[in-house]
């Protein structure tokens, strides 16, 4: 009986005709087009990479490729391997004048034929490092929890973990979640009007709401306690939050920004529960506050303006004046690491105070460093359809003017590695600009209604946004497509967030619920950062089993094994023993082994009898193999 196969997905149909169009660039490239002289530069530093330029036949000049001829040029083996967004100077058609422009796929036919670039010059290439990890598509909704009472106006993940997530609501709570298991931690109860703004503290301390009823409160997330008294003062509701960086913080002092629809910002030191500082000069309501980690504090207002204070004596440095309308939202270049302070990807804290304002120093540093010099740059959103990009220090003029937005927008971020700007607006569509110079890159279009939020992966990689058309849509920031599409919510979702540690976004909206939607490490997380999650040695003893340590297998004693282990789990486990055997079974793999194979670890729940079944899979440059090794643990 002969088998019926489906019909190809539209996805599958897509990807194919995706496919078939790079080969065909590829066929259409002549066999004498010649090469590239390509020097590469570090678009952070803005320093030469490489002892001078390298030649690349036009056929072989791709993103792909250059990234891999990138590491190359390093030394970097596998386990270093370091994914590059590129970038080149391209004369406008028009104008002539040089703009920054992503590299093609196929750059005889987009730049070389046109006569924009020549192969008789050498070709100055921008490379960025994307991330030290990565992260893989959110590709289902790991829970929907219900607990509040009116919609869900805020949600905010702790600066650590994924864990810990805090929900402010319209029924005048706000909630922490535990995130692991799908369940409500603590009731935060004490507003008498809706949590319009939730914000956790860089060191994970404290969380501080603000409130339609003109109060900001203190909690301890441990206990869901409230940390002192109401701090009163605002005469309307409070709007956004800002907490002061913890790298220029006073230690032991943390402050706190609130913005009101009062006209002020109120600078309030949080263990007095006191105000230091009032912020008087907009004209209308504050709608949104940043702490930039310079010592300026900026503010946006519906008085059109823009405001840039000295966040020490509260005094006026600059008023950015250039929208028409009212400006809705502003985002800081250095905003994820304000955020995160000393929490990076290793999990690693520093274990004094002095440690910990020493590496939150260092990675606000590394962050905002461009090209030798400390570069903070701002970019504001409005309701007269446009966003300005600003770099404060250097005056008031803006850097640039953003268009093409046909209605208000929304919300603005930057993405955590400072390049890329996204935008989303009530014209259902979400843009990416380029965060040095403000040019419009790509317009990601899906929704079918207004996007309120959206959110980058910490690595930058993918956007996620949220929108009145009541789904989640996860984009590709190198194609600017379409990853995945997230049903759940059943209505309007007005709050989005994704997890510092890349394993979860969350989700808020009209529907009352808070989902969470898994996001599990990708296969080619690198090695490294597998070594700090599992402990992962060569040099300790392996067992042969998952139940013993006793001695390494024989032919193990001479092998010196480059192995990058990737992990793919399917199940969210969190058992202190099973996660020891797995760090035993990695050891054996190691141990055992004498190629310089990858090998993927295969990780499944079996519902039948609730144990998780493990099982081997390598990869080889020819083929791939399933090994016999086929082992059980129980899950407990």
């Amino acid at each position: 009986m002969a088998t019926v196969l489906p019909p190809p997905s539209k996805r599958q149909r897509t990807d194919a005709a995706e496919r078939a169009r790079q080969q065909q660039d590829i066929e259409e490239i002549p066999s004498d087009a010649g090469s590239l002289r390509i020097q590469f530069f570090d678009e952070v530093t803005g320093l030469p990479i490489g002892s001078g330029p390298v030649l690349v036949p036009v056929a072989n000049a791709n993103p792909k490729n250059l990234e891999l001829l990138l590491n190359t040029l390093q030394d970097h083996d596998s386990s270093e391997y370091i994914p590059y967004r590129f970038t080149l100077p391209v004369p406008d058609k028009k104008t002539k004048e040089p703009t920054t422009t992503a590299f093609p796929t196929n750059i005889y036919k987009t730049l070389i034929t046109p006569g924009l670039i020549s192969t008789e010059e050498v070709q100055n290439i921008s490379a960025a490092p994307q991330a030290v990890f990565r992260v893989q598509a959110v590709s289902r909704c790991a829970s929907t929890i219900p607990g509040h009472g009116e919609a869900i106006l805020a949600t905010q993940f702790s600066p650590r973990t994924s864990s810990r997530m805090v929900s402010g609501s319209g029924d005048n709570t706000a909630r922490i979640w535990d995130c692991d298991t799908g369940t409500p931690v603590h009731t935060l109860k004490g507003h008498t009007s809706w949590v319009l703004a939730v914000s956790w503290s860089p060191d994970e301390s404290r969380i501080a709401t603000g409130s339609m009823d003109n109060t900001v409160r203190m909690w301890d997330p441990k206990t869901g306690k409230e940390a002192g008294k109401p701090m009163k003062g605002h005469t309307k509701w409070v709007t956004s939050l800002a907490w002061e960086p913890y790298h220029i913080q006073k230690p032991g002092e943390p402050r706190l920004a609130s913005a009101s629809k009062d006209a002020t910002v109120r600078v309030w030191s949080t263990n007095q529960q006191t105000i230091e500082l009032v912020l008087s000069g907009h004209k209308g309501s504050v709608s949104c506050v940043k702490w930039g980690g310079t010592g300026f504090i900026y503010t946006g207002s519906h008085d059109k303006t823009v405001k840039v204070w000295n966040a020490k004596d509260g005094t006026l440095a600059h008023s950015l004046n250039s929208h028409a309308h009212w400006v809705n939202h502003l985002a800081l270049s250095t905003d994820f690491v304000l955020r995160t302070a000393y929490y990076d990807h290793t999990g690693q804290i520093p274990a004094s105070d002095d440690d910990k304002r020493l590496k939150a120093t260092e990675r606000f540093s590394k962050a905002a460093t461009i090209q030798g010099e400390v570069v903070e740059r701002l970019v504001s959103a409005s309701d007269d359809f446009t966003m300005y990009l600003w770099d404060p220090s250097k005056g008031t003029k803006p850097v640039a003017r953003m268009l093409g937005h046909q209605k208000q927008v929304n919300h603005v971020t930057f993405s955590p590695d400072g390049l890329l700007i996204a935008s989303s607006g009530f014209d259902n569509h979400t843009k990416i600009w380029n965060a040095r110079d403000g040019k419009f890159i790509n317009t990601l279009r899906g929704h079918v209604a207004p996007v309120y939020q959206c959110a980058f992966s910490p690595d930058s990689r993918l956007l996620v946004t949220g929108s009145k058309d009541t789904t989640l849509k996860v984009w590709d920031m190198r194609t600017h497509k379409l990853s995945v599409d997230l049903p759940g919510h059943n209505d309007e979702v007005y709050a989005v967030d994704w997890s510092s540690d890349g394993q979860k976004v969350g989700s808020g909206g009209k529907d009352k619920a808070q989902n969470h939607i898994a996001a599990v490490p990708s296969p080619s997380i690198v090695a490294k950062l597998n070594e700090t999650m599992f402990n992962l040695s060569k040099n300790e003893n392996a067992g042969t089993n998952l139940e013993s340590a006793d001695e390494v297998p024989n032919s193990a004693s001479t092998a010196e094994p480059q192995v990058l282990i990737y992990l793919s789990s399917e199940h969210e486990f969190a058992s202190t023993s099973l996660m020891t055997s797995l760090a035993r079974l990695f050891r054996i793999i190691l141990a055992t082994t004498k190629s310089e194979a990858f090998y993927t670890l295969r990780i499944s729940l079996a519902p039948s009898d609730n144990t998780l079944c493990t099982g081997i899979t390598y990869h080889t440059a020819h083929d791939s193999h399933e090994s016999p090794l086929s082992i059980q643990a129980t899950y407990t």
